[in-house]
């Protein structure tokens, strides 16, 4: 099923003393998610992207724009008619009902035609939690299960009437580190296998990366960049975006082109031909420094992690906005931990310039 979000604005009445008039949670949002795609929205807190997941449900009714799915304008449609399997942060499972009718308490309330017999139900029940992996569970309650589980039954519940659409919000938030890595694999195992179209909410952007086809970035109800994952990460339009997403984050500079050359501090880092003379940020990843005896971007050294396949440098630079600058490089480069400075050679493509005001991304290629 494909979903056409066109121009979509909700606001929202101001409350107590300090809001006043309106505000703005999704801000004229355009964009298309194709037939069988996995979506995630991403961004930070209050940034409207599960205000976006209840407008696309009808949880939510919009202030205005249009939600299509396929050549099907169903914004004003209600929720029980959309199709829509939704998986809430909470599970919002029924305690006193086991795993088995938990699962088919959807199929029950199917009047006409698309009723179906309790036989029909329970097969069709079976049927999902084979596909989610929770056979033997079928019997217990949900305060019997660990919170992975309980995932799973909620998963099973929104798939076992097939919707059109799944819609996932902030589902993997109260597991642990480990549980977390191991259901989000199993997310998108399911739907690779049945090829639902699914938008998944999240503010941790390692779970967006790995799982998703393409990502939206949003702030402040704003569509900042939309794209395969990869790219944005190596193609950041804006300084929030970069910022954003990478785990170490990025390393942002103080910056000045002057004559064509890019300057931190006092040290000319890179060529930045085309560009004119103007204060910039830099962006640098932190896999674009090279440890180089005569590299061009002098730091003073803190201390150096060992991590097994990589090394961490810390170190830091008057010029650098956070306290300290992050540096990954590889286990097979020699670092003398016992030094005062090192010096670093840039990769120019992991390099960024933003405009010092906009902070958008300005367009050039480094050398």
């Amino acid at each position: 099923m494909k979903i056409v979000l066109q121009n979509l604005t909700k606001k929202f009445p101001g409350r107590g003393k300090k809001a006043q008039g309106e505000v703005t949670a999704v801000n004229d949002l355009s964009f298309e998610i194709a037939d069988g795609e996995l979506l995630a929205l991403l961004g930070p807190s209050g940034c409207g992207k599960s205000t976006t997941l209840n407008l696309i449900c009808g949880l939510e009714k919009p202030t205005a724009g249009h939600i299509f799915f396929g050549d099907r304008d169903i914004t004003v449609l209600s929720p029980e008619l959309r199709g829509v399997g939704m998986v809430f942060q909470n599970y919002a499972l029924y305690p006193h009902l086991t795993v088995r009718e938990n699962i088919v308490f959807p199929l029950e309330n199917r009047k006409g035609k698309d009723k179906l017999s309790r036989e029909e139900m329970n097969a069709k029940a079976q049927e999902t939690a084979r596909l989610v992996q929770i056979e033997e569970l079928m019997d217990r309650k949900p305060g019997e299960l660990s919170g992975g589980q309980q995932q799973r039954v909620a998963i099973a519940r929104a798939l076992v009437k097939m919707p059109g659409v799944l819609l996932l919000d902030e589902p993997l938030s109260n597991l642990d580190a480990r549980l977390r890595l191991k259901t989000r694999e199993e997310i998108r195992r399911i739907q690779k296998q049945t090829g639902i179209t699914t938008v998944f909410v999240t503010h941790d952007q390692d779970e967006a990366m790995s799982i998703s086809d393409r990502i939206a970035v949003m702030r402040d109800g704003v569509l900042m960049q939309l794209g395969k994952p990869q790219e944005v990460y190596d193609n950041p339009e804006s300084l929030f975006v970069a910022k954003f997403l990478g785990t170490p984050p990025i390393n942002v500079f103080e910056g000045q082109v002057r004559g064509e050359r890019l300057y931190i501090g006092d040290e000319a880092v890179l060529e930045a031909g085309g560009v004119p003379d103007q204060p910039v940020w830099v962006g640098i990843r932190p896999e674009g420094f090279l440890p180089q005896e005569d590299g061009p971007l002098s730091c003073a050294l803190g201390r150096v992690e060992v991590l097994g396949r990589d090394i961490s440098i810390l170190s830091s630079h008057p010029a650098c906005t956070g306290q300290t600058l992050r540096s990954i490089i590889s286990a097979e480069t020699r670092v003398d931990a016992s030094a005062a400075q090192v010096h670093f050679a840039l990769k120019p493509g992991k390099v960024f310039l933003f405009h010092h005001e906009t902070e958008e991304r300005i367009p050039c290629v480094l050398g």
